[in-house]
C-alpha cells in the first residue's frame, strides 16, 4: 500500500476547489441516461455523499488496487524515440486500499440495470463519468457490471476521506484500467451507447497505436480504438539507470524492481538478465 502522502498526482486541471466545498451546499452524485444523443430527464437522479455512506442504502466495499499513469515510464521511452505527454519516469503508479459503494450496486438500485440483458435491452455500452474540473472519460458497461470487474465509487482512500488532491469527495475506481479513467471529482454518471466525448477519450494521446506509427497525419484516429486496459508493466529501480556495478563472483547480485499486469492479470514470474 502507498501512504497518500506519496501518491502520485496527475492533474489535467487545478483541483476544483469552490466546486467541492462542503459548507457551501450538500456534495452530490448526479446519474443520467443518455441514449442516442438524447437526454432521459425522467431517469435521472441524484445521490449525496451522505446518500452513499449510508449503511441502510448501500453497502460499503473496500477494494486494493494499483492505478498507473498511462504516461509511466515515457521519459524512458523518449530515449528511444521521441513521445508526447508528460515526461514520467518511473513512479506514475501507486497502490491504495479504496472504500466506497460498488457501480453496479448504484446502478441496480438507481438506474433499473441489474445485468447484461438490461443493458442490452436498453442499448446502453458506455458508462461516461463527468468530473467537477470538466473532464470526461467512459468504460465499456460489460467492467461495471461484471462481477469481479470491481469498479468503485470510492469515497475514502486508506481508511480516510480521500485527499483532494487524489479526488475527494468522490473518485471513479476502475483497477486494472489506465489512470484517466479513473476519474476524480466524481460530477455525473451518464448511461450511454456513446463513448464519451473529448481528448482525454478520443484524442490521440488516449489511443493504441503501432510502435511502426510514426505519423498520424494518414491515420484515422476515430477507428483507434481507446486505452482501457493496461498490459504488463515491469521495471527495475535498483540498480538505477545507467549505475555501474562491480559483479564478485560467488556473490549475489541484488536486482529490485516492481512489475504489474491490468486487467485482473497477475504476475506469477520476471526473469532478469544481465548481459
Amino acid at each position: 500500500i502507498t501512504p497518500n502522502d506519496i501518491w502520485y498526482v496527475r492533474h489535467h486541471h487545478p483541483v476544483p476547489v469552490a466546486a467541492i466545498d462542503a459548507s457551501s451546499s450538500p456534495l452530490q452524485l448526479g446519474l443520467e441516461v443518455c441514449l442516442g444523443g438524447k437526454l432521459q430527464k425522467a431517469r435521472g437522479k441524484v445521490l449525496t455523499l451522505a446518500d452513499l455512506q449510508s449503511p441502510t442504502l448501500f453497502e460499503k466495499k473496500t477494494v486494493v488496487a494499483t492505478m498507473q499513469c498511462g504516461g509511466n515510464r515515457r521519459s524512458g521511452l523518449n530515449g528511444v524515440d521521441d513521445t508526447k505527454g508528460t515526461s514520467w519516469d518511473v513512479g506514475a503508479i501507486s497502490n491504495a486500499s479504496w472504500s466506497g459503494v460498488m457501480l453496479r450496486d448504484i446502478l441496480a438500485s438507481h438506474l433499473g440495470i441489474r445485468g447484461p440483458e438490461d443493458a442490452e435491452r436498453l442499448g446502453v455500452k458506455h458508462v461516461q463519468f463527468e468530473s467537477h474540473d470538466g473532464m470526461t472519460a467512459s468504460i465499456p458497461i460489460e467492467k461495471v457490471l461484471n462481477p469481479y470487474g470491481d469498479v468503485l465509487i470510492a469515497y475514502e482512500m486508506n481508511g480516510e476521506a480521500i485527499p483532494k488532491s487524489h479526488g475527494y469527495p468522490l473518485r471513479a475506481v476502475v483497477p486494472g484500467f489506465v489512470g484517466v479513467r479513473n476519474v476524480k471529482w466524481l460530477k455525473t454518471i451518464t448511461l450511454s451507447d456513446e463513448e464519451s466525448e473529448g481528448p482525454w477519450q478520443r484524442g490521440m494521446n488516449y489511443k493504441v497505436f503501432s510502435p511502426s506509427v510514426k505519423d498520424l497525419n494518414t491515420v484515422d484516429i476515430a477507428s483507434v480504438p481507446t486505452i482501457q486496459e493496461q498490459p504488463v508493466q515491469s521495471v527495475v529501480v535498483s540498480p538505477e539507470d545507467g549505475e555501474t556495478l562491480e559483479v564478485v563472483p560467488g556473490e549475489d547480485l541484488d536486482i529490485r524492481g516492481y512489475a504489474w499486469s491490468g486487467g485482473g492479470r497477475g504476475v506469477i514470474r520476471g526473469d532478469v538478465s544481465i548481459d
